[in-house]
């Protein structure tokens, strides 16, 4: 049995369908509820660098905060993204999924599968 980690969020059907998916699969799954206990500064970090992925493409820009703290500003350093993201997990993407020490965003949820 394969031991998942799932930065999920409820009211997200695709990140529903995601775990749903898992658990079809037969995957042992450790589900973070990421709004109630986001990650910190070192999570999310090492969270971006098994996706392969920057601070700016992990950002969910539809969000009120990513406009009212001006996330657009294109000279912020990928640590106030970073931060940003910590203080407001509203703005993570997701869900992340985690397995065999790589990430995958479960959008569509099938691309997850590709780290079981």
């Amino acid at each position: 049995m394969t031991h998942v980690r799932i930065y999920h969020n409820n009211r997200c059907s695709k990140s529903r369908a995601t775990l749903a998916l898992l658990q079809e699969r037969g995957c042992d799954c450790e589900v973070i509820n990421y709004l109630e206990t986001p990650p910190s500064m070192d999570e999310l970090t090492e969270l971006l660098d098994q996706l392969g992925i920057t601070p700016r493409e992990l950002l969910r820009k539809s969000e009120p905060e990513y406009a009212e703290l001006g996330l657009d500003d294109p000279t912020l350093s990928d640590s106030a993204l970073i931060a940003a993201m910590t203080v407001h997990p509203r703005l993570i993407e997701r869900p992340i999924v985690v397995a065999h020490g790589k990430a995958a965003l479960g959008r569509p949820p099938e691309a997850v599968l590709g780290i079981l």
